[in-house]
């Protein structure tokens, strides 16, 4: 067993002459110990929400859409759309047209995007799955139906079982100017089967309806605002973005999950580090304990360290004892923390034992945790740098003041 890993444990485990400093390296190692723990549950929470929205967003959006590169709406040919279903790994392609309305309900109003879809949406992107009031219903022997968000449903109090229908109008596209304003818009009637629920802001701004009554709305012939792509789970995206894009051509742009929503998937990375750097900082205010714990043991051990140095051990083998020592200390605190930890989120994640507040109103009940191994990695990183920098001090400096006139 190498001779300073030897003495580093017995100094970590033997009793001390002095109690105070077994007190104050328990208070050491419980401190790394709850800081880990939090730093764990949080991070993990954190996973649990981040899948819950990818979900959601992924349940609205497509694998991959292609828009225009230019304006709101383009004209594909048909047999630029068999060759996009003709790449591997393509299931399925439907086609979307969107533009803003005026949404009237009753004596109610607001301002909405409706979106036409093809019939084949629900199984490119998993819509259905998120209606929680009514059915996923488009059409019915003809008739039309929407499929409208939970946000745009309590700002017009809508109910299916209400005989109100929803009226959506919009400027009609022509350059005349009309003095009856009946005449310059388009009206359509429409009764809602369903109310989605999703992100706060696609709640608030989506009326799903069919694909040929959002073309006649909008006074649309073979226009579309945009192609949505299925793809198999296993798909290369990269390499199946590239070859769309190469048949798609320069006018168009093709996107992946993560480029339609750009801005959301970036505030979500920095939040992430903006919390890991908050739970770093709580673990370096936690390491203060090992300064203190190693500066009075080394002070208590000056005798010691003077008969190893008499026995023909230099400076650098008794500094390096005190460094495994601090580094025992946090090692100790991170393991029990990671165990500890680990077993909150499996208890939350199996037993759902922390409930949201207002549960019932949400497709989770209570709080998501996921862990993830590169958390833990990055947790035992962290906690591995804090504690050499803990180390480091009271050996470097402590050791030279009271012990030896050596220059360092």
């Amino acid at each position: 067993m190498n001779f300073s890993f030897f003495i580093a444990r017995r100094y970590v485990f033997a009793k001390k002459s002095h109690n105070a400093i077994n007190v104050i390296a328990a208070i050491s190692i419980a401190g790394i110990t709850v800081g880990t723990i939090a730093f764990i549950t949080v991070l993990s929470v954190f996973n649990g929400f981040d899948s819950v929205v990818r979900s959601m967003f992924n349940s609205f959006y497509a694998d991959m859409e292609i828009v225009p590169q230019l304006g709101k709406t383009f004209i594909i040919s048909e047999e630029k759309i068999s060759q996009l279903r003709n790449v591997e790994d393509v299931l399925d392609i439907g086609s979307i047209v969107q533009e803003n309305a005026l949404l009237v309900y009753g004596n109610r109003q607001t301002i909405g995007t409706v979106r036409g879809v093809s019939d084949n949406y629900a199984d490119i992107t998993g819509i259905d799955t998120m209606v929680i009031d009514g059915k996923y219903l488009l059409s019915d022997n003809g008739t039309p139906y929407a499929v409208v968000g939970r946000g745009i449903k309590y700002m017009l109090n809508m109910d299916i079982s209400f005989v109100d229908v929803l009226k959506l109008i919009v400027p009609k596209r022509t350059k005349k100017i009309y003095l009856d304003q009946n005449r310059a818009l388009n009206t359509k009637l429409i009764r809602p089967s369903g109310f989605f629920i999703s992100q706060p802001e696609l709640e608030i701004k989506y009326v799903i309806v069919p694909l040929k009554f959002a073309q006649t709305l909008f006074d649309y012939k073979n226009e579309i605002s945009a192609l949505e792509i299925k793809l198999d789970p296993d798909a290369n995206l990269n390499r199946v973005q590239k070859k769309l894009q190469e048949i798609a051509g320069p006018d168009l742009y093709v996107k992946n999950r993560i480029q339609q929503n750009e801005l959301l998937y970036k505030t979500m990375k920095s939040e992430k580090w903006a919390i890991f750097f908050i739970l770093v900082f709580v673990l370096l205010v936690a390491s203060f304990n090992v300064v203190g714990s190693l500066t009075m043991l080394i002070i208590e051990k000056k005798n010691d360290i003077q008969t190893l140095r008499h026995l023909g051990s230099n400076m650098n083998t008794i500094r390096k004892t005190f460094l495994i020592e601090g580094l025992m200390i946090s090692f100790i605190g991170a393991i029990v923390g990671l165990v500890i930890g680990s077993l909150i989120c499996f208890l939350q994640q199996e037993y759902g034992i922390v409930k949201l507040q207002g549960a019932g109103s949400f497709i989770i009940d209570a709080y998501p945790v996921k862990i993830m191994f590169r958390d833990i990695l990055l947790v035992l990183i962290s906690i591995s740098a804090i504690g050499f920098i803990a180390s480091w001090y009271p050996i470097r400096f402590i050791t030279r003041r009271y012990l030896t006139d050596e220059k360092l």
